[in-house]
């Protein structure tokens, strides 16, 4: 897409409105919350089965997976525990 109003892409815009470390902290929650949403799916959870589970407010969940709201540390641990699963911190390198 070539569009002069706004660059010839999303990622040159993207470059030119977002430092290198605001971008990778949203790539970085677009995966997060894409990895969540995969596992509430495929353990067959509805937002109100994780609202039940987890004690966090469908509307909340829905906004987070929409993408709408950044959720704190503290949500996400919530919606992680009935999944199986945790946060884990590891050096960049073994991300890729």
């Amino acid at each position: 897409m070539n569009n002069s109003a706004i660059g010839s892409s999303w990622e040159e815009l993207e470059k030119e409105l977002f430092t290198p470390e605001e971008i990778a902290a949203s790539d970085l929650r677009v995966a997060l919350i894409g990895e969540m949403i995969k596992a509430r799916e495929g353990h067959g959870l509805t937002q109100r089965d994780m609202e039940k589970l987890s004690g966090v407010a469908q509307p909340v969940i829905a906004r987070m997976e929409k993408g709408k709201t950044s959720p704190s540390i503290d949500t996400v641990l919530k919606l992680l525990v009935p999944l199986g699963m945790t946060l884990k911190v590891a050096p960049i390198a073994e991300a890729k």
